[in-house]
């Protein structure tokens, strides 16, 4: 893709105002933290994507995770306000009035199709730009599980056919890059334990297997216990991991308990 097409994709996609192409990378970097700071998470998104029209799609770490933060925090509030209205319909089925089952029915969809143009936004930025840029590693590995992730979230509110269409489409992201993740990263690396953690929690709430889920998690889990027991592993590696090894402990007992009731 040409560089006008690419600026003109990016300026064009963006929910906030057109980006001025003339700024700087560092002037548009510390404009996304003060808007990332500010919670103008839109804010975040244009000046990220104004600093990969100029750089060929190859941002830093620390670009990378605005980016990634600023979406994740909008579609955050997108599926929990999803959620909490599928849960009123299951409340109400018996007993709410056809206009109050009409009116959620309008909501939820009103806030599916908002998630729903954001996760397209963000996959289409990844499969154009980001992933085709991306170095072998740690950085092609986070955007290919960042792929998988908004899949999901696309497959957690739809419904057949479009339901298998993402939620296949999300397996394959996540295979990919878990099987890069095997050859490229070692196995208490964060972003390694990021992708299990998530292709986890695909297996359980996308295909309802706990015990799929509980495989993974587990595997996942002991090797990189058995890395970080090591003498020689870094102290700061482990500390960005502990996060992430804890949800892993959380959800494998939760998932286990899921299994034992069965």
């Amino acid at each position: 893709m040409s560089p006008v097409s690419l600026r003109h994709f990016l300026r064009t996609r963006s929910n906030s105002e057109k980006v001025n192409i003339t700024v700087s990378r560092l002037d548009s970097l510390l404009l996304a933290k003060i808007a990332d700071q500010a919670e103008r998470y839109h804010d975040v998104i244009a000046q990220i994507k104004n600093i990969i029209t100029c750089t060929d799609a190859q941002l830093t770490v620390e670009e990378r995770n605005l980016l990634s933060i600023a979406y994740k925090n909008i579609t955050a509030s997108h599926r929990t306000s999803w959620r909490t209205i599928d849960a009123m319909q299951k409340t109400a089925a018996r007993n709410a009035s056809w206009q109050e089952v009409l009116l959620m029915r309008r909501q939820k969809e009103l806030i599916e199709r908002d998630l729903t143009e954001t996760s397209k936004e963000v996959v289409e930025l990844l499969e154009r730009f980001l992933i085709p840029a991306a170095n072998p590693g740690e950085e092609k590995v986070f955007y290919c599980k960042m792929r998988g992730d908004y899949y999901r979230y696309l497959a957690e509110m739809s419904r057949n056919p479009a339901r298998d269409q993402y939620a296949t489409t999300s397996l394959d992201a996540y295979k990919f890059a878990y099987k890069h993740a095997l050859s490229t990263l070692d196995p208490a690396h964060p972003t390694r334990l990021g992708l299990a953690l998530n292709f986890a929690v695909y297996y359980h709430d996308i295909c309802s297997s706990p015990e799929r889920a509980c495989f993974l998690a587990k595997h996942a889990l002991d090797e990189a216990v058995a890395v970080a027991s090591d003498p020689t592993f870094s102290v700061q590696s482990l500390e960005d991991s502990l996060m992430i090894l804890q949800l892993l402990k959380d959800d494998l007992l939760l998932w286990s308990g899921e299994i034992a009731e069965s």
